[in-house]
């Protein structure tokens, strides 16, 4: 018996026993025919940062590497050429931060920052970020210039969200404070919603956006310690909450996606669990278990979600749960959370995946391997970016290790 029939055999077996949906689906070892990757750029490294700060911004066609770093004792957002040693701009981050600077505690310390996070507004490309003093600070992509900065009311530190909120047709920012503060604002800084939730806040909140055509609401979803283990609250355009829902999950990471039957929250839990909300009205779609460790939810694409695991990599249906394929690679080393990119230049989104160990796995949207290998000896503790660094069409996988360094492997 082939050895890839024998395991879908033995993992549908054994996913009737944990209650994982037993639909048929792709169980695929890594084939040793497939292209290895090869390292194309290295970065000198950003202190600062553990690496999952970091993100792709595209200004004039032409993609930017920007990372929140350390310089000369003080906090910065680093744009660098991707590709390139070129920097193309660098705009201090200040303010004190005694009790979160994690140096000696001093009034001097750098101050801490939330993961950027890009987006578009006015039709301008710009970066968003959020202080541990409580700021949320928007500046121009471009060339660094500072767009505004909003006091949050609270302490900040939470990575904040862009998107179309309000359904017309421009982008807003979203940003929480600690202590459940919310704060969303338009292109220009000017306040669109505020709400004041129950509980701590520590994860990123998602926009859903609005769907006029197929009569679907908008929202944003805050998650909040309130409740056993946690409470989802989804609010309106205006900041009033819509519904709340306690989770069956401890969720450790979250994303919104859209499904053949709407737009869903998927919650990855501590427990190895995958639930799904509604984001039409908080009601739970299902709950599926995919092993006894943490999961991390990540990308989507319009039928399923990708989550990664410790060793294994899932597409889960977001309709019902069933898992259409799963992937195995590096062993029971933790796989960061997967992420979508166009690496052979056909056009397709597909998932990609990089473990703890800089190990990355491109698939197909139907798990067929297109490149494995890894970046070097690094410590990766984010999902892989995406750059068309070698002018091929195609994007390469950028994968910024625990000191700030991007190396960029061409599948």
């Amino acid at each position: 018996m082939d050895r890839r029939v024998l395991f879908a055999a033995l993992i549908l077996f054994a996913g009737g026993a944990t209650g994982v949906g037993v639909a048929l689906f792709a169980f695929v070892g890594v084939d040793d025919a497939t292209t290895e990757t090869t390292v194309v750029w290295e970065s000198e490294p950003a202190a600062g940062d553990d690496g999952t700060g970091a993100v792709v911004a595209t200004v004039d066609g032409d993609p930017l590497l920007l990372r929140p770093a350390v310089e000369n004792g003080s906090r910065v957002v680093n744009a660098t050429v991707v590709g390139t040693d070129e920097t193309a701009w660098t705009v201090p981050v200040s303010g004190p931060d005694a009790e979160r600077g994690g140096g000696n505690g001093s009034d001097d310390a750098p101050v801490g920052v939330s993961g950027l996070t890009v987006g578009t507004l006015a039709g301008d490309p710009v970066v968003a970020l959020t202080t541990a003093p409580g700021e949320l600070v928007v500046v121009d992509a471009t060339d660094g210039t500072e767009r505004f900065a909003v006091d949050l009311g609270g302490d900040g530190g939470v990575r904040p969200a862009t998107g179309d909120l309000t359904g017309d047709g421009s982008q807003e920012v979203a940003a929480v404070a600690g202590d459940g503060t919310v704060r969303v604002v338009d292109g220009d800084g000017d306040p669109v919603a505020e709400a004041s939730l129950p509980g701590e806040v520590d994860r990123r909140p998602l926009v859903v956006e609005p769907d006029a055509e197929a009569d679907e609401r908008g929202g944003l979803a805050v998650l909040t310690t309130a409740g056993d283990p946690a409470t989802v609250h989804m609010l309106d355009a205006s900041g009033a909450t819509r519904w709340t829902t306690e989770p069956s999950v401890n969720p450790l990471s979250w994303n919104a996606a859209d499904s053949r039957d709407g737009p869903v929250l998927a919650l990855g839990g501590a427990n190895g669990d995958i639930e799904t909300v509604e984001a039409s009205d908080g009601s739970d779609r299902y709950e599926v278990k995919l092993q006894d460790r943490p999961i991390a939810v990540g990308d989507a694409d319009p039928g399923r979600v990708y989550v990664g695991g410790s060793g294994s990599v899932w597409a889960v249906d977001l309709l019902d749960g069933e898992v259409v394929w799963k992937q195995q690679y590096g062993a029971s080393t933790r796989i960061n959370e997967p992420r979508m990119g166009d690496v052979d230049g056909d056009g397709e989104l597909a998932p990609v995946t990089v473990n703890r160990g800089g190990e990355v796995l491109a698939m197909t949207q139907g798990s067929d391997v297109i490149a494995r290998g890894d970046a070097g000896e690094v410590v990766a503790y984010g999902g892989p970016l995406f750059a068309d660094v070698t002018g091929d069409g195609g994007d390469e996988v950028i994968v910024v290790a625990d000191d700030g360094t991007a190396i960029a492997v061409d599948t």
